[in-house]
């Protein structure tokens, strides 16, 4: 195996992870800062305020987003699995 493949295994994965997680991350972000700024407004100091809501918010996206979750995940383990033969050569 080259240092050029694993390289590439390895941007392809880090890629693939960030396409993952950014759809929850964008969305507790944007809910996080939203009850922030409410907090801030209404002077209310309770922790559990800022918590639940991006709970709810990141299983809703989870819910949501699922399918294509999946699917991105499913082919990239495909892509792997088929390069292997390539990936594996004797010589």
């Amino acid at each position: 195996m080259s240092n050029d493949l694993v390289i590439e295994l390895t941007q392809q994965a880090i890629k693939i992870t960030l396409m993952l997680a950014a759809p929850m991350l964008l969305g507790a972000m944007v809910v996080g800062i939203s009850v922030s700024l409410f907090q801030a407004v209404t002077q209310i100091n309770e922790q559990t305020l800022a918590f639940i809501p991006k709970i709810v918010a990141i299983m809703l996206l989870i819910i949501i987003s699922g399918p294509w979750l999946i699917e991105t995940m499913t082919s990239y383990t495909e892509e792997l699995f088929i390069s292997i033969p390539e990936v594996v050569k004797i010589k």
